[in-house]
């Protein structure tokens, strides 16, 4: 049996893609930077080993998974190479795999994680079905009829598919270090729009997406009315959300989703959307919605005394606006503090006002150093540049994080795609010191 070795596993495609191949009853084993990463967790659960980068990783009879973010000269692939171990990228060889699944790709700008998320639960309950998630969370089912799957636009990586269906969530400007404009980005979705075989299931409140051509039908989902699928009767509380789905003018079924925002409700609009494309009831719909908990840092609650603290992924201005509307659903009368770390220098730069104004939106902001990545380690700007945009704002660090603890039963948004996750870390540890004192 072959030895799947993960150049990159702890990459949050990477780590889903190994568990799915383990939980199938493949060997793996992986190698990574000696650094925590939450996509870890669900590798350590399963006992697969993760070496720190080493040529001397890669052995004879071995196939080698590489992360998109590893260039060709990285040492174990060209140790790969020198003793004839095949190299694969990730998103070609996940573009083979899918081929034994009715496949279900997920993409969009915003908004591909939570629905991945959504899609793989609630399909879940009709049919078994393996899913991959960008949380770094992955499941393997020995007799999947379903394959959920997060696709990235990210430098067209997601073009190594074609999927049965695809569920297009918006479009938008993002990853300026790699696409030009958001012209550039839509025909990145116009080509994958032509690699689809059944359906493509796209929110037609989105005026980029409803330009896209196809060879299969394009299925429309939204609040307006010239959608196939539209949500009306919205009815917001602390609770949840509750709304009405009528299909093309027709009543279908009203639902309701202990989740927030109006971006939550076009997520699962998607899923609907896809389950009564493919026969699935209302009524098992229904019953998985209301047993759903969520993705990984996708406004994770912790409640620490009087205070809720949120992890979440958003690093995109629309995403740092979603979030903050959510949270003004679910807690109303409560004070918002952002506490936001951008994530790479050109996302910065290109989005600078675009940051101060949706950071705006909350009572207070604080700022931590931006995050690089493995692509882009410096930059021209520094945080600096951000804070003097946000009136009031101010630049933390994890050793200066008691100054949050003058907010009283506030509600504390961690959010950015680097490792904010050690602000908050620092910020539980005062919270549980005090609260022991």
């Amino acid at each position: 049996m072959t030895v799947f070795h993960f150049t990159g596993i702890k990459g949050s495609g990477m780590s889903s893609l190994a568990q799915i191949l383990f939980d199938a009853g493949e060997q793996v084993q992986g190698s990574d930077v000696d650094k925590y990463f939450f996509t870890e967790q669900p590798l350590r659960d399963r006992d697969i080993p993760i070496f720190t980068f080493n040529a001397d990783n890669i052995k004879e009879g071995m196939t080698v998974i590489a992360g998109n973010a590893f260039p060709d000269d990285h040492p174990e692939l060209e140790r790969a190479r020198e003793i004839g171990v095949e190299v694969i990228r990730y998103h070609k060889f996940l573009g083979e795999y899918i081929g034994n699944y009715t496949s279900i790709a997920i993409t969009g700008a915003h908004g591909k994680t939570s629905t991945t998320g959504l899609m793989s639960h609630v399909v879940g309950g009709y049919k078994p079905t393996s899913y991959l998630i960008g949380d770094g969370t992955g499941a393997g089912h020995e007799n999947a009829d379903f394959f959920v799957m997060e696709a990235c636009e990210y430098r067209r990586h997601f073009l190594a598919y074609n999927p049965d269906y695809a569920v297009m969530t918006n479009i938008d400007f993002d990853h300026p270090d790699y696409f030009a404009n958001i012209e550039d980005v839509y025909s990145a979705f116009q080509s994958l729009a032509l690699q689809v075989k059944k359906a493509i299931i796209a929110c037609g409140d989105d005026e980029h997406l409803q330009r896209i051509q196809a060879k299969v039908p394009v299925v429309y989902y939204g609040f307006g009315a010239e959608n196939d699928f539209e949500a009306r009767n919205v009815e917001k509380t602390t609770k949840g959300t509750k709304f009405d789905v009528f299909v093309r003018n027709e009543f279908y079924s009203t639902f309701f989703i202990p989740l927030y925002g109006d971006h939550a409700v076009l997520n699962t609009l998607a899923v609907i959307t896809l389950c009564q494309y493919e026969g699935i009831s209302p009524e098992i719909v229904q019953e998985r919605l209301n047993t759903y908990k969520g993705v990984k840092r996708r406004f994770t609650e912790t409640d620490i005394g009087n205070n809720v603290l949120i992890d979440d992924y958003a690093h995109h201005p629309t995403e740092i606006r979603a979030t903050i509307q959510s949270a003004r659903q679910k807690f109303p009368d409560r004070e918002l503090v952002a506490i936001f770390q951008p994530h790479t220098f050109t996302r910065t730069q290109a989005f600078l006002q675009d940051f101060a104004d949706s950071l705006s939106l909350a009572d207070t902001a604080y700022l931590c150093d931006i995050f690089g990545s493995a692509r882009e380690t410096q930059g021209a700007l520094s945080i600096q540049d951000l804070a003097s945009l946000i009136e009031g704002s101010a630049v933390i660090t994890t050793e200066g994080i008691e100054v949050l603890t003058k907010h009283k039963g506030a509600v504390f948004l961690f959010m950015g795609a680097g490792d904010v996750h050690k602000f908050q870390d620092a910020f539980e540890d005062v919270l549980k010191n005090n609260e022991t004192a």
